[in-house]
């Protein structure tokens, strides 16, 4: 990530700090509107072109979106387009990333939770991964799929982030989608986010253990996205953000191969 996109990403998460909690259709039309910018290049050139004046993008916007979606929509797209990106695939990433945080804002439900359970499920549903991760497989089919699986289970702002997910690839896999989505989630509402990787799943015992731990230790709640991976033979792997701590079996197994090789 360049440094020009992160900065308008403070930016960005700066202005809705300050619009302050919204509804969900809001982030449903921010999430559509990022759809709409993904399909359009010549729009997605226009906003992202750092040679045009912020004033000149943000009346695009206004003329584009203005009276399509909710003014708050509006407000926070046109903050998007005014800051400098990196990339215009980063303005995208960038654009989704409000949707999803204003869906974090707006719903009462453990949405993080409920992203995080989803991937698991997919993850362990080969027939269900294609389903929704395929290239030749139809939007609108795989939109109604997760309408029919998510709806009677989920809450509204899950499923509607997940049927944005299954609209708009963007060349993304559905299980990295759907972590990602849940990580944005997470850290809106407060919390961070431990990778644990385990060769068994943990109990609920365990994960109590490593939450206080890791919570006293990050000085933050954290959100678990579990992963079991045979590979690491025992122990335990967690990782926050850019930080690991690796007491994997699989890990002193190899540290012990490097020390008797040197």
């Amino acid at each position: 990530m360049g440094s020009a996109t992160r900065e308008a990403l403070a930016g960005t998460r700066a202005e809705l700090a300050e619009l302050g909690r919204a509804e969900l259709p809001v982030a449903g039309d921010l999430l559509a509107a990022t759809r709409v910018v993904a399909a359009t290049p010549q729009l997605r050139t226009a906003l992202t072109d750092n040679e045009v004046a912020p004033a000149e993008k943000r009346a695009l916007a206004e003329r584009v979106f203005g009276g399509r979606i909710a003014p708050a929509a509006v407000t926070l797209l046109v903050s998007a387009a005014s800051q400098r990106w990196s990339s215009s695939a980063d303005f995208l990433d960038g654009l989704e990333e409000l949707g999803l945080r204003v869906a974090a804002d707006a719903a009462d439900a453990e949405v993080d939770a409920e992203l995080y359970a989803f991937q698991r499920t997919v993850a362990s549903d080969a027939e269900l991964e294609l389903a929704l991760g395929s290239k030749l497989g139809s939007t609108d089919a795989k939109v109604k799929l997760v309408e029919r699986l998510l709806a009677p289970v989920a809450s509204p702002a899950t499923t509607l982030v997940v049927r944005h997910l299954v609209q708009s690839p963007r060349g993304r896999r559905i299980g990295e989608m759907l972590r990602g989505a849940a990580s944005v989630v997470a850290d809106q509402r407060g919390f961070d986010v431990a990778t644990v990787t385990t060769a068994v799943p943990l109990t609920d015992a365990q994960f109590a253990r490593l939450e206080q731990s890791l919570g006293a230790q990050a000085g933050r709640r954290v959100r678990f996205d579990a992963i079991v991976d045979p590979s690491v033979l025992g122990g335990v792997r967690v990782q926050i953000g850019d930080d690991v701590i690796d007491g994997s079996v699989a890990s002193r197994l190899n540290d012990l191969r490097q020390k008797l090789a040197g």
